[in-house]
């Protein structure tokens, strides 16, 4: 079973975002040609497919180096992960990893895109679900992963962008401020759900979403941070079991 939570935490499969090289090589075959000239946007020569295969293979093969990689640094952190940790989980040459990155910091920024934004636009279309009120849905999402936490015999928890924050946000600005931009983003998309509901009289009129936004968020990180460190699911509980008071009209 795969699940994600908003910017930090457990990651369901990627669903057509990522174009693997399989899938674009399928695409490819399926609208060309015997003659390997006739691709469905128009008329190519063999030299332009080729172009077009070993810019899929490169695409790949980022996208690779990126998946392994963040694993790796996400248990191990950024001072413990050096390149040849990444290429080796990744299993390509050291030299290949700088024709995609030019630095470590490089790679770690976007890493931090190619994980998240994914998971942002998912959690985006969980929170604009129609068949459910904006309320329902908001407390349907946390109330599934608190019983996804609870059938775990292990809980084990890691979170990239949480390792990368609390290690490298002061040594690094440039992570700091890709880390805060992957955040605010999982707040507005929480602020908007809120506003419906309060369009919807499920919250006080009074009621500042775009604050209550940012403490459900802060509240969560606070969760995701005690998930890491004691293995237990008691703060997802209770973190829940506030949210529905806090819901409430």
């Amino acid at each position: 079973a795969g699940w994600w939570v908003t910017a930090c935490g457990l990651t369901h499969p990627t669903k057509a975002r990522h174009y693997r090289a399989g899938s674009i090589v399928s695409w490819l075959l399926a609208h060309t040609t015997k003659s390997r000239k006739s691709i469905v946007l128009g008329e190519r020569d063999d030299r332009s497919y080729s172009c077009v295969m070993k810019n899929t293979i490169r695409l790949d093969k980022r996208e690779l180096i990126l998946a392994k990689g963040s694993q790796v640094m996400t248990r191990r952190g950024y001072h413990g992960t050096g390149v040849l940790e990444i290429v080796q989980a990744a299993g390509i040459p050291k030299g290949s990893f700088y024709h995609y990155f030019a630095s470590k910091e490089d790679f770690a920024l976007q890493a931090l895109t190619f994980t998240y934004q994914p998971r942002l636009e998912r959690y985006a279309q969980a929170l604009s679900n129609p068949a459910l009120s904006p309320r329902a849905r908001i407390l349907a999402y946390y109330g599934e992963l608190l019983a996804h936490f609870s059938q775990q015999e292990r809980l084990e928890y890691h979170c990239f962008i949480g390792s990368l924050s609390f290690e490298m946000s002061e040594l690094l600005p440039a992570i700091g401020e890709q880390v805060e931009a992957i955040l605010q983003q999982s707040v507005l998309i929480l602020q908007r759900c809120l506003e419906e509901a309060q369009a919807a009289g499920e919250l006080a009129a009074d009621e500042d979403c775009a604050n209550l936004a940012a403490f459900i968020a802060n509240a969560w990180q606070g969760v995701l941070t005690r998930l890491k460190v004691g293995s237990r699911t008691e703060p997802v509980s209770a973190f829940v079991k506030r949210l529905e008071l806090l819901l409430s009209a």
